[in-house]
């Protein structure tokens, strides 16, 4: 069984959201909060959800920024901290519009620069530990050059198409993305100092033959995170590892969250 127990639309910071929960609700279990990647959305998280609140006893909470999914749009320009005021403006309002209590954030790429900027930099008691899969801590040249070949596959081939069946909005999505990461300006990005704020148990997974980043990024997230971080690498795995290596992301988060005493009862 893949699908939600709940689809939703909730309204937070002056947009409609789609959303989707899986597994008990708050009051029942901690509730583990997906926050998507640069092209995600909920249904892009596929089966995981449901699969990691079967493993782990947690209710699983996904919603779609703005621009994502079913969402409403947010036409480019984005800013090139748009990942900073998503973590400053826009998370807080969906955890509350969403009635999420006792959480751990699980980021994937963007997402989980997202919500490490946001545990660094907001004393928020609902949140009680990160999970990290692929995220952003610094801009490197293999991400740059990967998205600009992406970039290239969306003008003059199929990946338009591809992405218009999960995008109400597809041109936002990608074109607010893509410019962005593609600015010369976004080279001096980084969430080293926010990050160097968490104090919650944090675990982070980065595949080894990821083509948006290295072990560079591990790295700096041991720099700023020490002693709160958990890192594990995973070889021959990309940038998904949550759907590349299914079962050693599950494990790993169950493993986790027993060590953070943050599993559900």
């Amino acid at each position: 069984m893949t699908e939600p127990s709940r689809r939703f639309d909730l309204h937070a910071a002056g947009h409609r959201l789609e959303a989707a929960w899986w597994g008990p609700p708050a009051e029942d279990a901690p509730t583990l909060v997906l926050l998507h990647e640069g092209l995600g959305s909920v249904g892009l998280w596929r089966g995981f959800p449901a699969r990691l609140a079967a493993a782990t006893g947690c209710g699983v909470f996904a919603w779609s920024r703005a621009g994502y999914g079913r969402s409403d749009g947010n036409p480019p320009p984005w800013p090139l901290d748009y990942m900073k005021i998503e973590a400053a403006d826009r998370l807080a309002p969906v955890l509350a519009a969403a009635g999420v209590g006792r959480c751990v954030l699980v980021g994937h790429s963007d997402g989980g620069t997202i919500a490490a900027c946001y545990a660094g930099t907001h004393d928020d008691p609902r949140v009680r530990g990160l999970v990290l899969l692929a995220p952003h801590f610094l801009v490197e040249d293999i991400c740059v050059t990967a998205i600009a070949a992406t970039r290239e596959r969306y003008r003059s081939g199929d990946l338009r198409a591809r992405l218009a069946r999960h995008h109400d909005h597809v041109d936002d999505a990608f074109g607010g993305w893509c410019g962005a990461w593609l600015d010369p300006g976004f080279r001096a990005f980084d969430i080293l100092a926010e990050s160097a704020g968490i104090r919650v148990p944090a675990l982070m997974i980065q595949g080894l033959a990821d083509p948006y980043g290295t072990v560079a990024q591990v790295a700096a997230a041991e720099r700023a995170m020490a002693p709160h971080l958990t890192a594990l690498t995973l070889p021959g795995v990309g940038h998904s590892p949550h759907l590349e290596a299914e079962d050693a992301t599950l494990a790993a988060i169950g493993a986790f969250l027993k060590r953070a005493g943050l599993a559900a009862p």
